[in-house]
């Protein structure tokens, strides 16, 4: 497999992930990473490691996986938090299409969700001392569906947002990277600032974080006199890749790690930047549950138990995401502030 070198910049080092695919749907996988200090725009990284991945429901069998956490059993006990089927974690997340290394459907069942929110999402279950449910939704639902007690749980790239800290309970476990990615030959190289996306088509996706980043750039460029960005919105992700190829949208704007995937894959993008999910300042990916009803602290304390004891380092090594790793998981961080008005 030819490896690939990518520039590197932004705000946080960026996880690159170069991908070939192999038959029977196993992917090598190689990580090409920066630090804050050498990723300086214009230089390349070197390869720093490979292992193979296989997207197929079996996918599931070689995730890390640990005891019932007594500290969290007791605190789940004494929360009074009942899960929606007894003995279960019902934990939701999306499985769409160009979804990993986040979570993708498995490519021979096209149910079972494989990913790194996957892993967490068991991981949590086990450590609670309840078997994991999965739930597969879309994103716009995931939100009702935690409110309304359909689900227990919701690990899926949400990042913590001082909106949504009014109606859920958060638990952070990675760093959010967002990244833009254009067509491979378009003469962008650089979205970082408000000013680089003036007057350009952005693809992205309603409801975000990424979403409210730009809304908040488009209010500065605005005031200035200047040409907003052009939000453009897609449910389906094949029909947002066709509108980057044919020219119809300038750029992408989502989740770092998946940009990355599909450029490596494909060769049809480039990356052009990459910001904090919590711009301008930091915010973190979290697990997510309905406000007040006693679950996020015994979350909290699995998640803490398995950065201490190794398995959170085993899943992030499993999906090239080492760089988002954070040293302690928070209850209701610091997130993303509300635009002002």
């Amino acid at each position: 497999m030819a490896a690939i070198s990518k520039k590197q910049g932004g705000l946080l080092a960026a996880v690159v992930v170069v991908l070939a695919l192999i038959a029977g749907g196993v992917i090598a996988l190689v990580n090409v990473r920066g630090s804050e200090a050498s990723a300086e725009p214009g230089t390349e990284d070197s390869v720093a490691a490979s292992s193979e991945f296989d997207l197929s429901s079996k996918n599931a069998d070689g995730r890390p996986h640990i005891d019932p956490v007594p500290e969290a059993v007791a605190a789940l006990k004494k929360s009074g938090f009942t899960p929606v089927r007894d003995g279960k974690l019902t934990v939701v997340g999306t499985g769409q299409a160009g979804g990993a290394p986040l979570g993708v459907l498995a490519s021979d069942d096209n149910k079972t969700r494989i990913g790194v929110e996957a892993d967490f999402a068991q991981l949590i279950a086990e450590g609670l001392g309840l078997d994991y449910q999965q739930a597969v939704t879309s994103w716009a639902d995931w939100p009702l569906g935690i409110q309304s007690g359909k689900y227990d749980l919701v690990t899926s790239n949400v990042t913590v947002t001082d909106e949504r800290k009014r109606l859920y309970d958060f638990s952070s476990y990675r760093t959010d990277l967002l990244g833009f990615y254009v067509k491979s030959d378009s003469p962008i190289d650089s979205i970082k600032d408000a000013d680089d996306a003036s007057g350009l088509k952005i693809i992205v996706s309603s409801g975000t974080n990424q979403e409210q980043v730009l809304l908040t750039w488009n209010k500065r460029l605005e005031k200035e006199g200047k040409d907003p960005a052009e939000l453009v919105y897609y449910d389906d992700d094949s029909a947002a890749t066709l509108a980057i190829q044919s020219g119809r949208a300038d750029a992408t704007f989502g989740p770092n790690p998946t940009g990355a995937f599909k450029a490596a894959v494909n060769g049809e993008t480039k990356w052009v930047g990459t910001l904090n999910g919590g711009w301008p300042k930091h915010a973190d990916i979290a697990a997510a549950t309905k406000k007040g009803n006693g679950l996020i602290t015994p979350v909290n304390i699995v998640l803490n138990h398995a950065i201490e004891n190794g398995q959170y380092a085993e899943i992030l090594k499993r999906w090239g995401l080492e760089d988002e790793a954070v040293e302690k998981s928070v209850i209701n961080p610091p997130g993303l502030p509300e635009s002002e008005s």
